[in-house]
């Protein structure tokens, strides 16, 4: 799938803004015919829960209806017009002018229709209706449940399976991009470097509608100079003295795409792209052929007031404070984020570990660590219970199409935090491994994030990885408080995990302790920020020690909103910076860790 952006041959429309906005109190049926009777507004993009004071809205579980009115200007009503979401969370009817138009079930993939069939003269109604609701056939899980109140009214309820708020809404931007009749609908890079020799073949696969005489790719550098050219829908094109793309480094290629037809161009797309090689061998992760050591973070699309709503700005302050500090790379924990993220990531050469929205996959949110002692013999019904296969299968075939040409994207995270314990793990996510190899034109790695249960003996499916990725928490939610023991833990264990599979890389995706900014303690007391300083010097001193350990992506890159609970206030405390961005003291200790280690080379 293409991002829509403007070119010779397109337009697009930014339907940004303020919409009508109600929620569904299911007292009687709302008519896509007539206007929603409401006068309640809310901005888009943007969840819709912190935009009100009204507690009935913020915690509202159900269903959720917009709308806005737009007009198509005269010029365009003969192109191909395509309305286009970046995301609609969870669950999306789309009606246009009173008539369904699409669906679309999960809440981090973009999907688009066609709607010229549908347009009116002057000006057209869009309304949405959206579903948050989770249930254990929805990823993420969630745990649904229904009574009727003294009316036999409908009150539905989501206890999320994860420990972040449900936000929900239209969360990234809605758009109407025009192409011509005939057009480019799809284009698939695959870079083939030589190092030795700094060359590249770039495979080039177009998909098109209608006939072309031509297909016309042509390669462009970063000052718009030509430095190849060919044609045809499938093609290779060969770059000499090839600018690689380097963690922090980025060096963007553009494939110019050109559909031409008696001579003249009818559509043109241009697709930016970097050169890299990524590879995973005796324990290493490498990039360009050196080793590669992860710096930075798990984060959220988690801001005031927008909620998990696309704020571009803050996600360039947050690409600028991870750079500052050193960091080379993120999670994209625990979902696909927004495009205008990955494309950001692109051009600054921030690494990214790309995941779905697999979270929850267990039969309850707990951390009963006296699993750990039960070894490889432990079964429950996460793996009857659950019905998610569908839609995980869905969302890898839809995050693998939307990222596919990223040159930031070096691995695929298949699910956070499964039961990967239980007995049927593996029958489950064999599939999911095979797809995702099988779909991805680029092979790159793939990984499963493990919860702290999932441990050597445990776990079923370490086989399937390429890289173990561990989410650990020794010294906070095992071992509180005593970091002398913990450090001991995350040693014994890192060495088994290295002794049993000493061909594959370790890294850490999460690790952290929760912290109050401006506590502190003269005795380190946990949720003090000395506590968290001297947590992650103690997991520094393991992580150096292990020979096939290649990265710490600490958590959280700052403090975000969850559900409420007893262990939660205003949200988890993990973030290295508050919720608004600033620092915690260990902020000073990780960025002098972090500029220290180089981003390749380290470790060989």
């Amino acid at each position: 799938m293409l991002y829509p952006i403007a070119t010779d041959s397109r337009v697009v429309m930014d339907l940004s803004g303020v919409w009508k906005f109600m929620i569904d109190k299911e007292v009687e049926p709302i008519e896509v015919s007539q206007q929603l009777p409401t006068n309640e507004v809310m901005a888009v993009p943007a969840s819709f829960n912190d935009q009100t004071p009204i507690k009935e809205i913020r915690e509202h579980s159900g269903y959720i209806w917009y709308e806005r009115e737009f007009s198509v200007a005269k010029a365009l009503r003969n192109e191909r017009l395509v309305l286009r979401f970046g995301s609609a969370t969870h669950e999306a009817w789309v009606y246009l002018n009173g008539k369904e138009i699409s669906h679309h079930k999960g809440g981090f993939t973009p999907f688009e229709v066609e709607i010229n069939d549908f347009l009116v003269e002057g000006s057209n109604r869009l309304t949405v209706r959206l579903s948050n609701l989770l249930d254990y056939t929805t990823l993420p899980v969630g745990n649904y449940s229904e009574k009727k109140d003294a009316d036999g009214r409908v009150i539905r309820n989501v206890d999320e399976n994860f420990d972040f708020f449900n936000f929900a809404g239209l969360h990234r931007p809605v758009k109407i991009y025009s192409t011509p009749r005939e057009y480019i609908e799809d284009i698939v890079i695959v870079p083939e470097v030589d190092l030795n020799v700094k060359k590249a073949d770039v495979k080039i696969s177009v998909k098109t509608t209608g006939n072309f005489d031509e297909v016309r790719v042509t390669i462009l550098d970063e000052e718009g100079k030509k430095v190849a050219q060919a044609s045809g829908n499938e093609t290779n094109v060969l770059i000499e003295n090839v600018q690689l793309w380097q963690p922090l480094n980025a060096f963007l290629y553009k494939a110019k795409v050109e559909g031409i037809k008696n001579g003249e161009m009818v559509d043109v797309y241009e697709e930016l792209f970097g050169v890299r090689k990524v590879e995973v061998k005796n324990g290493k992760f490498l990039i360009n052929g050196e080793p590669f050591y992860f710096k930075g973070f798990g984060k959220h699309e988690d801001t005031y007031v927008n909620g998990r709503g696309l704020n571009e700005a803050y996600n360039v302050l947050d690409i600028n404070l991870m750079k500052k500090m050193g960091a080379n790379s993120l999670r994209t924990s625990h979902y696909p984020y927004s495009e205008e993220m990955m494309r950001l990531c692109d051009r600054e050469g921030i690494v990214v570990i790309d995941e779905t929205p697999a979270v929850g996959l267990m039969l309850s949110f707990t951390f009963d660590v006296s699993l750990l002692e039960k070894g490889g013999d432990f079964a429950d019904d996460t793996w009857k219970e659950l019905r998610t296969a569908e839609a995980h299968k869905q969302v890898i075939r839809e995050l693998i199409d939307r990222d596919k040409n990223h040159a930031c994207v070096v691995m695929w995270s298949i699910a956070n935090e499964a039961a990967t314990y239980s007995q049927g793990a593996y029958e489950y996510f064999e599939p999911l491994f095979n797809l995702a190899r099988e779909l991805d034109p680029q092979k790159r790695p793939c990984t499963n994030v493990s919860i702290m249960m999932a441990t050597p003996t445990a776990d079923k499916c370490t086989d399937l990885v390429d890289v173990i990725a561990l989410n650990r928490y020794y010294g906070w939610y095992v071992q509180h408080g005593d970091l002398k023991t913990a450090e001991e833990k995350t040693r014994q264990e890192l060495l088994a995990w290295q002794e049993k599979y000493p061909d594959k890389p370790i890294m850490y995706t999460e690790y952290g302790a929760d912290t109050v900014a401006g506590f502190h303690s003269a005795y380190g007391e946990p949720f003090s920020e000395e506590y968290q300083e001297d947590y992650y010097r103690i997991n520094s001193k393991v992580f150096d020690e292990i020979q096939n350990f290649v990265g710490e992506q600490l958590w959280n890159f700052a403090d975000f909103q969850t559900k409420f609970g007893i262990m939660r206030v205003q949200g988890n405390k993990k973030g290295v910076f508050t919720r608004s961005r600033e620092p915690k003291m260990v902020v000073r200790y990780l960025s002098d860790r972090w500029n220290n280690i180089p981003n390749l080379g380290y470790k060989k």
